[in-house]
């Protein structure tokens, strides 16, 4: 028998066809649905639902419960806080029901997003990398990367570096991470990481 070099508690299902990275830990109540892909040192809380299909990259970190539901791809280190919700369908309703991937209304997470407890991402958008969703946001648009996104409907209200700290511009529009001390430059809306 061959070991395995992941971890699936006892109560977790995991169905045929998914492959799970090397060191990922998959906790109780939890459901990986078949075709799911899940990069190498994920952590999945408890009563965690994930698709068929979905994508996940490396070192991502799921609360307990959130359901990624099939049309979401989260890339390398993203966190998803307890109870956020992804949505896949723009209109669903039980009398007139849209059942299948044809149906699905992609949503992409980009490396590094947070997004806070509670937080709801409406099918269709993209997350910016680094970028951080508060706690309760309703989020209907695109997010630039390094966005600070809070409320309902969200909006922008700062941004943040790569280790989640707010960003200060100076006059020259120059910021440093307090935490990382990395430099990070604002241009036409744009943050980029600079040396």
């Amino acid at each position: 028998m061959e070991a395995k070099n992941y971890y699936i508690n006892e109560y977790a299902v995991v169905d045929e066809g998914v492959t799970i990275g090397e060191g990922t830990k998959i906790w109780h109540f939890s459901h990986i649905q078949s075709g799911a892909k899940i990069g190498k040192k994920c952590v999945f809380g408890q009563n965690v639902n994930v698709g068929n299909n979905v994508s996940i990259g490396d070192y991502c970190k799921v609360q307990n419960n959130v359901s990624i539901y099939e049309g979401v791809t989260l890339e390398d280190y993203v966190f998803c806080g307890p109870s956020m919700v992804f949505t896949n369908i723009l209109d669903p309703k039980c009398k007139y029901p849209q059942v299948g991937a044809d149906f699905y209304v992609k949503t992409l997470v980009k490396e590094g997003a947070s997004i806070g407890a509670n937080a709801t991402i409406v099918c269709g958008v993209t997350l910016g990398k680094h970028c951080l969703i508060g706690a309760g946001a309703v989020v209907t648009k695109d997010v630039p990367d390094y966005a600070l996104i809070v409320g309902v409907p969200a909006r922008q209200v700062g941004w943040v570096s790569e280790a989640g700290k707010r960003l200060n511009f100076d006059e020259n529009n120059i910021a440093v991470c307090e935490k990382s001390k990395k430099k990070y430059q604002l241009v036409d809306g744009i943050v980029k990481e600079i040396t």
